[in-house]
């Protein structure tokens, strides 16, 4: 019996688990200047997930995937902030969010 897509399942619903308070966190306290950091590792996981190992590709690929639809996340994030669906970070003057 073989266990190794029940392990990617949950790894992957841990890594999704894992980027939606990050995404939150991330555009709160540093804005959403920082999609670009989640594209990179999004491109990067699923570059190396290329060369990788059966198992480590697949886990690679979900990394990529999950880092990829953050980059997006956090830009969603920031006009949900906008329109005060989100929290806002009050350091941030009112022109940040205009």
């Amino acid at each position: 019996m073989s266990y190794t897509g029940v392990l990617i399942g949950l790894c992957a619903f841990f890594l999704v688990g894992c980027f939606h308070p990050l995404v939150i966190k991330v555009e709160y306290h540093y804005g959403k200047r920082t999609w670009p950091a989640f594209a990179l590792l999004g491109v990067v996981a699923a570059a190396a997930s290329l060369v990788a190992p059966h198992f480590w590709s697949l886990l690679l690929g979900v990394l990529g995937a999950a880092s990829g639809w953050s980059a997006l996340e956090v830009v969603w994030q920031h006009g949900r902030a906008k329109r005060g669906e989100a929290k806002r970070n009050p350091k941030r003057p009112d022109s940040y969010y205009q």
